[in-house]
């Protein structure tokens, strides 16, 4: 009598689900902000309140309208599968860093009481930790593996990351975008080597 086969690992596609599933939320949530009263967008971050803290998470998730939300699902959908190649566990850890470090220096350098929202402080997040990741230390295959990735990013988003954040248009945050990037950049170099196999 044989032993049952061992379980087998999901697929090395099981990685990307992540950023499928952080934007498939993003798509619920605008679709219940468009049919329920009211309006979502107030439980955003608004500067210099502390009692909206809270929006340092919810606030990427949640979108001014539909073509708001439209022009970030793809670049956040490319550049969060491009971060999730390492594993979930660190698409979910980069996510995390630029969300935390995008919204604190929104808060704080955003004029009091201005409200953000939109899930383009990870956008950048994801842009900042691909540029940079080729720096972090790992074998030199690696390395130049991300070196070329990151070209390719660099080529296809790098005059609209810029914009975002030299030439924002009006009620557009750039503060969102510079610490998100930010952000995304301290998770590459501190990400340090990895171990193990992606998740």
């Amino acid at each position: 009598m044989t032993s049952p086969a061992p379980f087998r690992r999901p697929t090395s596609f099981a990685r990307f689900l992540a950023p499928v599933a952080l934007l498939a939320v993003m798509w619920v949530i605008q679709f219940a902000d468009a049919v329920l009263p009211g309006s979502f967008t107030g439980f955003g971050l608004r500067s210099w309140d502390a009692g909206s803290l809270g929006g340092i998470v919810l606030g990427p998730l949640l979108h001014a309208n539909w073509p708001h939300l439209i022009a970030n699902s793809v670049p956040l959908l490319v550049l969060g599968c491009l971060v999730a190649v390492e594993g979930a566990g660190r698409f979910w850890v980069v996510t995390a860093v630029a969300a935390l470090v995008g919204g604190a220096g929104t808060w704080l350098l955003n004029l009091p009481g201005t409200l953000t929202v939109g899930a383009s402080v990870l956008v950048f997040g994801y842009f900042g930790y691909v540029v940079l990741r080729v720096f972090a230390p790992g074998r030199m295959p690696h390395r130049i593996a991300y070196a070329a990735i990151a070209l390719i990013v660099i080529v296809l988003y790098g005059a609209t990351m810029l914009a975002g954040i030299f030439a924002a248009a009006a009620g557009v945050s750039w503060q969102a975008h510079l610490f998100g990037a930010i952000g995304g950049g301290l998770a590459a170099l501190a990400g340090g080597r990895r171990r193990g196999t992606p998740a």
